[in-house]
């Protein structure tokens, strides 16, 4: 608690108006986005008031939920449409405790991404959703779960998968690593074959 009895953990994240934004915009109440995102409804009010920060596996079930995109929700609005993307305008955002910059520009059939993810963040966290997933580490070791396959990523390897097979991701060791992640953009509201832990509908209450 702050001296002025303010809990910290309740401060809004830069990435919640957005959520209610877009939610609203598309025209779910706060019951029926959940139930697209494979949400519990008491989850999805956490990360609209910014009690909670969203995962990047739930950010790519509300996005399709909301037929927008990751880098929207984020509030990343590169300036223009230009193919060409420069390092200034990519401004970072923080998520679930990773952090995302835009790789590329929104609306697009695929989003691009550059993701830092730190130690022991979302570890465990595991999803399946339509559509496709393609990422390169750029540093740092990873460990992908694939299935019951488990995976160990180097500085240069890459990986691309199918993204209806169960799926988790986490840094290795006590150094963050960072990644390219590019995934397709489906506007689906299959969102609820995404699970995390025994339940999907807790599967954001997971780190």
């Amino acid at each position: 608690m702050t001296s002025s009895g303010e809990d910290p953990a309740r401060a809004t994240t830069p990435v919640a108006p957005n959520l209610r934004d877009r939610r609203r915009a598309s025209g779910l109440t706060l019951e029926a986005a959940a139930s697209r995102a494979g949400l519990s409804v008491a989850h999805l009010s956490r990360l609209e008031t910014g009690h909670r920060q969203p995962s990047l596996p739930v950010l790519l079930s509300l996005s399709r939920s909301y037929g927008t995109t990751v880098s929207d929700l984020l509030g990343e609005s590169p300036p223009g449409h230009s193919p060409v993307l420069r390092r200034g305008d990519a401004q970072a955002t923080r998520a679930g405790g990773w952090v995302y910059r835009a790789a590329g520009n929104p609306g697009r059939a695929m989003q691009a991404l550059r993701v830092t993810v730190p130690p022991a963040a979302q570890e465990g966290l595991v999803r399946v959703h339509p559509g496709e997933e393609w990422l390169h580490v750029l540093s740092g070791r990873l460990a992908l779960g694939l299935g019951e396959a488990d995976h160990i990523l180097d500085p240069g390897d890459s990986a691309h998968f199918d993204s209806l097979v169960p799926h988790r991701i986490s840094a290795v060791g006590d150094e963050a690593a960072e990644m390219l992640f590019v995934h397709t953009l489906l506007r689906s509201t299959a969102s609820e074959l995404c699970i995390g832990g025994a339940h999907p509908r807790e599967a954001g209450d997971r780190r």
